[in-house]
């Protein structure tokens, strides 16, 4: 049985004199696909951030591949391997592409790689008409699509998607469900935090439900 590639241990999120939650032990297998759901206030995206490194006040660190880290002393090679999308993403006042290609240009991809990169990620979110588009012109699914498509083109080990489909209309929310069958299709390594009835039916999604400070497997 190979190693999980990512493995909790004693993560300890405090806010003042409460503890907002204590996970003992929680693994990640690669290629899986989760759902963290769980009430409001019960601490989701405090997770999610913690495990992309946004949050360095936690207690507790993790096994990434085997290899030990400690939120406290978040290690580069992790910021590379786990990419976090905010449940609003932000993105520059400049075209779809320049957006899509703004992270590669940072990790110093070379230019034929950001390209392929790139055309690949705006073709798998179905924006190509709108890749010279800038953002204020973009509705509220193609923002959160070209915010999917610019995490993928990183080609992270580990994605978290916070509420990826709240604010959106019909059309946004199927499209953006549909990218989410994708990606585990695909055997990508995602963690979906959200309320979202449909996201937490998709087929395939491990649920994972954090409540009382605790968190464990659910079935459906």
């Amino acid at each position: 049985m190979s190693a999980p590639l990512l493995a909790l241990r004693g993560v300890r999120k405090v806010f003042g004199t409460r503890v907002l939650f204590e996970i003992d032990r929680l693994s990640v297998d690669e290629g899986g696909a989760y759902v963290l759901v769980g009430p409001n206030g019960s601490g989701k995206t405090s997770l999610m951030r913690i495990l992309a490194g946004l949050d360095r006040e936690a207690g507790g660190g993790m096994d990434f591949r085997g290899a030990p880290a400690a939120f406290t002393s978040y290690p580069e090679r992790l910021r590379r391997s786990i990419v976090y999308v905010h449940q609003h993403p932000y993105l520059f006042h400049t075209s779809l592409r320049h957006n899509l290609e703004y992270g590669l240009r940072c990790r110093g991809v070379p230019a034929a790689e950001r390209a392929r990169r790139v055309d690949e990620a705006i073709a798998w979110a179905g924006l190509e008409p709108r890749r010279a588009t800038p953002p204020a012109k973009l509705s509220g699914g193609e923002k959160q699509r070209a915010a999917l498509a610019r995490a993928r083109a990183l080609e992270p080990e580990l994605l978290l998607l916070d509420e990826p489909t709240s604010n959106l209309d019909r059309d946004g929310r199927a499209q953006t469900l549909a990218l989410l069958a994708q990606l585990r299709d695909e055997r990508r390594t995602v963690i979906v935090a959200c309320h979202d009835q449909e996201i937490i039916g998709l087929a395939g999604f491990t649920r994972l439900r954090l409540d009382d400070g605790r968190i464990a497997l659910q079935s459906g």
